[in-house]
């Protein structure tokens, strides 16, 4: 019948109504012993199908044909007694007509025996459907029996996927009770409750519980072994964005435990409402982040810049969608081009009268840089000159720009590269009042192209193994979204030549935090302690550039700020002529791809480069051994 067509099964159901409203009216009149179908069938045969025709258009009318079966709700109870309510009418009428003597014994009797047989039929086979499915529902414990674990409970009992089979919750008045059926135990009983109610999934029904509170129950969660999942949070719920059953994986940030502080909106808004905003590298993780927090804050217009024609393409569909979904008024403007294109960054700037300008462009992956140190120079360093000197003739109100706690005491091309982007805004900082430069340091973000958090998460899936460059490396990490409205924010803040930094929290070592990512994956760690675990975490060794550690303050000389995770750091600065003398000597060492030229004008600047390995650049060790080989060859 399941697999019949939808005609078909209403034809078959009237059919089957007909059958049961038919047996209802004998059997009452058998037990009323007041009514013989075979006595009355031949003088009243008309009148008994004209009252079976009467019902069963009532029930067509009422919906009970449209009802599919196995999602009815308990409303379908009220459905049949009305529909047998107008059809025991239907039928007392005709009992005048028939040589009855107590028509209300026997319009009682088939009332009920009418609601038993369509009402439980129904339910009989929908909860056959049910009990046919149980058995291949995933078995799953439900922790927090509030309101949200509440309404979990009811969205997972209509899908096909998960059997809710306890409670969880660390309210003492709801343990040892019963709640929608469920019995709810006390967190301690967590592990047993696992193995006793044969758990295949955790659901974490807590959206509204702060982040601090999140990692201390994943903290225990993640000694189970089955996997963990979450119902969406709060400001997702309340927006309609997403539903109590749309199950997603523990997010990183809950990992982490950061609690988030609400942006100011004065500082937020203050170089951007209603301005035209300019965002380089706007196609990339933080751009491309920084560019919905813009949006929000309503400029007048942004314009989007970047090299990569894709990524352009799609910061730029996806912020008109946002526009179109909220009413925004401002303009977006894609605009194609180089960071190094100094005459074309002055034209736009110019043309569009910016306002303000974040600087993300910007090449971050350390290895990569490593094996390609001019071009790593050329845009992190001379990109940076070029926009920043473009915002000063177009005589832009604020220039941003976006570093790294990767520039602090550099052991990579990439941190001295940025640490440079850093002396040449501070050194035009102080050659003119026009346009207010700052720059602004932060760690590692979550979810960004260079993260490792999206790198472990598709090891893990693909069953690994997990590979991590050093046991003992730690890293500080802070989410894109918080990132940027704090870069907005530091921003506002600036007098000119400021570093910022922004307050990471507590660096997190990598190795823990794979490991908690493998147990809430429901798998176990593979090592010599468990040599049958899942999931292996490799060490492969650092890579060239790598630090164990990162720092975001050269020195200990930080103020506060009017933001509590915002300080502003003093930090070494050259004059503008000798900022020139180094930038006129990069030059040369990039014109002539003198890689070795190159590292030596880094070391000597004050950026406090202590390469960590010799020179990787790929044409610099393709040359050396192409110089080996025709050596050896002349001998």
């Amino acid at each position: 019948m399941m697999s019949l067509p939808r005609a078909m099964k209403r034809g078959i159901s009237v059919v089957s109504d007909a059958i049961f409203l038919l047996t209802a009216l004998w059997l009452a009149g058998w037990l009323s012993g007041t009514l013989s179908l075979s006595a009355v069938l031949p003088e009243h045969s008309l009148g008994l199908i004209t009252w079976l025709v009467v019902s069963l258009v009532v029930f067509y009318l009422l919906g009970l044909y449209r009802a599919i079966l196995r999602y009815m709700a308990p409303q379908a109870v009220a459905t049949v007694i009305n529909g047998v309510t107008v059809s025991t009418v239907a039928l007392a009428v005709l009992c005048w007509f028939l040589p009855l003597d107590d028509i209300l014994r026997l319009t009682l009797c088939f009332a009920v025996i009418a609601v038993l047989l369509i009402g439980g039929s129904r339910w009989g086979f929908r909860s056959a459907l049910q009990l046919k499915k149980q058995k291949t529902k995933s078995r799953v414990l439900i922790y927090g029996a509030g309101c949200s674990g509440r309404q979990l409970l009811y969205a997972l009992q209509s899908g096909d996927e998960y059997k809710p089979v306890v409670f969880v919750d660390d309210n003492t008045e709801l343990q040892k009770t019963t709640v929608c059926g469920l019995t709810v135990l006390p967190s301690e009983l967590l592990e047993k409750a696992v193995e006793r109610y044969r758990i295949d999934r955790v659901l974490l029904a807590m959206p509204s519980a702060g982040r601090g509170r999140k990692r201390e129950l994943l903290e225990l969660l993640s000694r189970l072994p089955v996997p963990v999942q979450s119902i969406p949070g709060m400001a997702d719920l309340v927006a309609g964005h997403m539903k109590i059953d749309d199950l997603q994986d523990i997010r990183i940030e809950d990992l982490l435990g950061r609690e988030v502080i609400e942006p100011d909106q004065h500082l937020l808004q203050a170089n951007i409402k209603h301005k035209v905003v300019m965002v380089t590298g706007a196609g990339g993780s933080i751009g491309s982040e920084l560019c919905r927090q813009i949006v929000r804050c309503k400029p007048a217009v942004l314009i989007l810049f970047d090299v990569s024609e894709f990524a352009l393409y799609s910061i730029e569909r996806e912020l008109n969608a946002v526009k179109r979904r909220f009413g925004y008024a401002c303009v977006i403007k894609p605009v194609l081009g180089s960071v190094q294109q100094q005459k074309l960054l002055e034209q736009v700037m110019t043309n569009f009268q910016v306002n303000t300008v974040y600087h993300a462009a910007a090449y971050k992956h350390v290895p990569l840089v490593e094996y390609n140190m001019v071009e790593g120079v050329r845009n992190n360093v001379f990109g940076t000159w070029a926009c920043a000197e473009a915002a000063i003739a177009a005589k832009v109100e604020h220039f941003v720009l976006i570093s790294t706690d990767k520039a602090v005491r550099p052991t990579n091309v990439m941190g001295a590269s940025k640490r440079m982007a850093e002396l040449v805004l501070q050194g035009l900082a102080s050659r003119q009042n026009t346009t207010r430069m700052c720059m602004v340091r932060f760690g590692n973000v979550l979810g960004s192209s260079g993260s490792v958090v999206p790198l472990f998460a598709q090891q893990i899936k693909a069953g690994g193994p997990v590979t991590l460059t050093h046991k003992e490396i730690t890293r500080f990490f802070m989410t894109i979204p918080e990132a940027s409205q704090l870069v907005i924010q530091a921003g506002a803040m600036a007098k000119g030549g400021e570093v910022f930094v922004l307050d990471m929290g507590e660096p997190v070592r990598i190795y823990d935090l794979a490991k908690r990512m493998i147990h809430l994956a429901g798998l176990k760690l593979k090592d010599k302690a468990n040599p049958g675990g899942d999931i292996e975490i490799q060490i492969t060794g650092l890579r060239p550039g790598e630090k164990l550690y990162e720092e975001l303050l050269i020195g200990n000389n930080e103020t506060k700020t009017e933001h509590s995770r915002i300080r502003a750091a003093q930090e070494q600065c050259l004059s503008w002529p000798a900022t020139m003398l180094l930038l006129n000597s990069l030059d040369v060492a990039c014109q002539s791809f003198d890689q070795q030229m190159l590292r030596q004008i880094l070391l000597d600047a004050p950026t406090g480069f202590a390469p960590s390995s010799e020179i990787c650049d790929l044409l610099f060790v393709s040359s050396l051994g192409n110089a080996t080989v025709k050596k050896e060859l002349v001998h």
